[in-house]
């Protein structure tokens, strides 16, 4: 099985945002272990895992679907890391830089296999 997702730049960011929620989650108060870091740590798991499966599947429109269903799963990573720093479970913005960053890498590869299927 070729596993070309490993390629893609959003895969690996993906990756790497799922390690640093996992250390940022790891700090939060013990009653929060199930709670927000949990759902923090699903969230971020589930972005990177349909970018790998929608790149699995056959044909562009499976992709894009898989992708719109990581930034789905982003944007609710979003709303979990806005809600512990509001809760100053989280104390600076190093999380939130890097879910814009993955956002516009996904919204891009997005628009350009968008592209490429209307061509």
């Amino acid at each position: 099985m070729k596993r070309n997702h490993r390629s893609l730049k959003a895969w690996q960011l993906g990756i790497d945002l799922v390690e640093r929620v996992y250390s940022a989650a790891a700090a939060f108060p013990r009653e929060e272990i199930f709670g927000l870091a949990g759902q923090m740590r699903r969230a971020a798991v589930s972005v990177p895992s349909n970018i790998a499966e929608g790149f699995a599947r056959p044909g562009t429109r499976e992709l894009v679907r898989f992708l719109a269903i990581a930034v789905a799963s982003l944007s609710e990573l979003d709303t979990h890391v806005e809600i512990a720093r509001r809760l100053e479970y989280l104390k600076d913005t190093v999380l939130a830089d890097r879910i814009d960053e993955l956002a516009a890498v996904l919204m891009g590869l997005d628009a350009s296999l968008k592209r490429k299927r209307k061509g």
